[in-house]
């Protein structure tokens, strides 16, 4: 076992090995940032501005309203809302009563989100007008009490007047903010305003006691609700904040794109950020013109982010010559961090990336490079403070594999969830004894540092032997014919054969499998050398925009035509 201590040489300086959790639920995090920056903007959303008083005054209201709607302490309180100052307003007006926030995808089909509210039986919802049709279809509130979320309620005066006139443009971009709205279906921004404040502490939780369900596929690929306790995600905004130790508390800036229904959005944004007293620039979805805009109004200093988000915005300040000199720290995540977009954002902000990994049972952050010359682009990094963990024989998860050996990695700290909601039998299935948690990731440790090989379940079989999809798609992305790339392997007369699906660079027509097989001979080993080629114009990505490997299988077995060509078909 590798615990903290074992490698603080390679943290950054500053960084504790253990940090102390205090036992105080989430919303106390949010009453003490407006008792210390009462005036400080706390929520800023496309050029309207709340304090951090003004956010805490509309939580009393909110949850006042929310108490005089039924809702009682554990009950789950579904949120079906975009990036917005509503969202982050319901979130901490539900802890306030020390009810549960289930957090849904705002873009689900109707279908997964039902089955969604079933699950944990929600008798009261947020939802932004553009979910109704999901969220109540056909007009049918199954007994629940929906309130409905008005985005341009939030704007400044002057942009909602604008919206409002009789012109094209206008029209457009209301329709894009707002929707129908079904009888029966209350005004969440007109009772929030009409609302009696409810006091603090009116009905707090116990830092044990569930605050959040997040859902997810889990380690297992089966949809669940992943329970999150109050000391679940206090800890890991404590340990986010311990890691980054430049960060100054009521002096940051923090550009708050990341989904808040997603944890890393969450934790970054809704936690993390409220206990640093910074100020977020909401964006209600990541667009270039909007984030350039917004560093003009507020000069972002720590972006949390995926890949894509950084490598699209230093190539449009490039263009533009836009200044992002006041981005100091970016964390980056979802996916792994190709050294080439981490050396080009470095050299536009003049500031450090460096990748984190976690997973929502772990709130979600589990490791993390070194904000520091010793950060190793292409890792996993090192743990996070209290964090310890361990490289295990997945067929026999008692027993660790011989150091630099390739095995499943298993965490345990604080930040490490209750388990499935309603679900023992999964919970199960990935929580070992004395609180080990099984992440389904195969991993080798390199000199303290944790190498992310690949999921376990997305691992190939080829003659006998395990081949990392990572691995040949990142040999494969460095042709120079090859825009992007996904590696899984498809049954062929009883085994598996590896598939590599392409999606080929501006301007080119054609590539073969032989160009494609050479070169990913000169990276990879032979029997991990695609077999077969296809082609797609675009990868099928998540909300975070990480290749869904699952799907692209899935379309690649369920194709009517050939899935395999030895060049792409004619435009």
């Amino acid at each position: 076992m590798l615990a903290p201590t074992a490698t603080r040489p390679h943290y950054a300086p500053g960084v504790p090995a253990e940090i102390d959790v205090p036992g105080i639920p989430l919303s106390r995090l949010l009453d003490e940032a407006a008792r210390r920056w009462p005036t400080r903007i706390a929520l800023e959303f496309l050029g309207a501005e709340l304090t951090y008083a003004q956010v805490a005054e509309a939580v009393s209201r909110a949850a006042g309203m929310l108490e005089e709607a039924g809702v009682r302490r554990g009950d789950p309180v579904a949120l079906v809302l975009p990036n917005c100052p509503q969202h982050v307003i319901a979130f901490y007006a539900v802890l306030r009563l020390g009810a549960v926030v289930a957090e849904h995808n705002p873009l689900a089909p109707a279908a997964e989100l039902q089955a969604q509210l079933s699950g944990h039986g929600a008798r009261v919802v947020i939802a932004w007008e553009k979910t109704l049709g999901q969220v109540v279809p056909g007009g049918d509130l199954r007994g629940r009490k929906v309130f409905a979320v008005d985005l341009t309620a939030a704007l400044p005066w002057s942009s909602r007047l604008l919206l409002k006139l009789p012109l094209a443009a206008a029209r457009e971009k209301r329709d894009a903010l707002r929707g129908p709205v079904p009888a029966g279906v209350l005004s969440w921004d007109r009772a929030v305003a009409q609302a009696s404040p409810l006091p603090a502490h009116y009905a707090e939780a116990d830092p044990s006691d569930l605050a959040a369900l997040l859902h997810t596929g889990g380690t297992t690929g089966t949809p669940k609700a992943v329970a999150l306790s109050h000391r679940n995600l206090v800890a890991n905004a404590l340990q986010g904040i311990a890691w980054v130790t430049g960060l100054k508390e009521g002096g940051e800036t923090i550009l708050a794109v990341l989904p808040f229904f997603h944890a890393f959005g969450l934790t970054l944004c809704l936690t993390f950020a409220v206990r640093l007293g910074a100020t977020q620039v909401i964006l209600p979805k990541f667009d270039v013109d909007l984030v350039l805009a917004a560093m003009k109004r507020h000069p972002v200093t720590f972006f949390p982010g995926v890949p894509p988000m950084f490598d699209r915005l230093a190539e449009a300040a490039e263009a533009r010559k836009a200044d992002l000199r006041s981005i100091r720290f970016s964390i980056s995540g979802a996916m792994a961090l190709d050294r080439g977009i981490a050396e080009r954002w470095e050299r536009a902000t003049g500031g450090l990336i460096v990748e984190g990994y976690g997973m929502t049972e772990c709130s979600p952050v589990v490791m993390g490079n070194p904000l520091s010359a010793a950060r190793r682009p292409g890792t996993l990094g090192l743990p996070f403070p209290s964090t310890e963990y361990k490289v295990v024989d997945p067929e026999h998860p008692e027993t660790e594999v011989p150091p630099g050996q390739v095995g499943e990695l298993i965490v345990r700290g604080p930040q490490v969830f209750q388990g499935y909601y309603g679900q023992p039998e999964e919970t199960a299935k990935v929580m070992l004894p004395g609180g080990w948690l099984r992440t389904g990731d195969l991993v080798h440790v390199d000199d303290g540092f944790v190498v992310l090989s690949d999921r376990i379940k997305e691992m190939i079989i080829s003659g006998g032997f395990k081949v990392f999809p990572s691995q040949v798609e990142e040999a494969v992305r460095t042709m120079p014919e090859v825009k992007d790339v996904a590696v899984v392997g498809v049954p062929e007369q009883g085994k598996e054969s590896v598939v590599a699906v392409l999606v080929l660079a501006a301007g080119v027509q054609r590539v073969a499998l032989d160009r494609v097989r050479a070169w990913a001979a000169q990276h990879v080993s032979p029997y991990a050398v695609p077999r077969q080629i296809a082609f797609v114009k675009e990868l099928p990505r998540s909300m975070l925009g990480k290749v869904l490997r699952r799907v692209v299988r899935e379309q690649l077995l369920h194709a009517p035509a050939p899935r395999v060509v030895e060049q792409p078909p004619a435009a």
